[in-house]
Order: C-alpha cells, then sequence, then structure tokens
C-alpha cells in the first residue's frame, strides 16, 4: 500500500471505526479478493466489538499488498459516504505532496535509492578519524 494511502486511512481511523461495519460483505469481499486470509478473516471475526473488528482490519490492510486500499474502497458498497470520504481525502493527500516525492517513493520501492538508476554502482566515501 502507498505511504498515501496508509496516511489517508491513518487520518480517518477512528471516523472508520464508528462509520463501518467489517463484519459482512466488507471482510468477505477483501476475502475474495485476495487481501485478507483466512487467518485474518477469523482473527478479525473473534473480536468482541464492531469497533475492535475495523480496527483489526485497518491494523491488517497496509501490509496487503498496493491493490489493497482499492479493495477496501471497494468492499464498501453498503457505506457509499465512507467510500466517498475515502475517495476525497485520498485525492487531496495527492495534491498535497510535495513535487518528486511520490517519485523519490516509487524509486524506493523498486530498491534502489531516489538519484540512482537501476545497474548504477554507489561508492563509498571513507572518513578520516
Amino acid at each position: 500500500m502507498e505511504a498515501r494511502d496508509k496516511q489517508v486511512l491513518r487520518s480517518l481511523r477512528l471516523e472508520l471505526g464508528a462509520e463501518v461495519l467489517v463484519e459482512g460483505l466488507v471482510l468477505q469481499y477483501l476475502y475474495q479478493e485476495g487481501i485478507l486470509t483466512e487467518n485474518h478473516v477469523q482473527e478479525i471475526n473473534a473480536q468482541t466489538t464492531g469497533l475492535r473488528k475495523t480496527m483489526l482490519l485497518l491494523d491488517i490492510l497496509p501490509s496487503r499488498g498496493p491493490k489493497a486500499f482499492d479493495a477496501f474502497l471497494d468492499s464498501l458498497q453498503e457505506f457509499p459516504w465512507v467510500r466517498e470520504k475515502l475517495k476525497k481525502a485520498r485525492k487531496e493527500a495527492m495534491t498535497d505532496l510535495p513535487a518528486g516525492l511520490e517519485e523519490k517513493g516509487r524509486a524506493g520501492r523498486m530498491g534502489w535509492g531516489a538519484g540512482e538508476e537501476k545497474g548504477q554502482k554507489c561508492q563509498t566515501v571513507g572518513t578520516r578519524t
């Protein structure tokens, strides 16, 4: 999941906890799409309250790959107002990023730093002691 999407989930965490009931379609859709494992679904369903279930889902989602945020949006068919709020926050987060930051993040995910090209060797500069 992109840093921007993680930030959106973090910034709306309490609202999502209050407005989204994850049992039912949300969990089943995320399981169907391979975002959640059977173990995740069981762990979430074992929580005693709806709020705890939603909070655990929000803890799990950021580590579930690049499609997790979009799949979460798709799973919110029963909560269109929440889906729209997330989309709006995501769009605002995109416009708030400083120029070049998104590219820097992509380079880091590919395994080389932002000013380096694939295959370029890095030099280590020694320091005097």
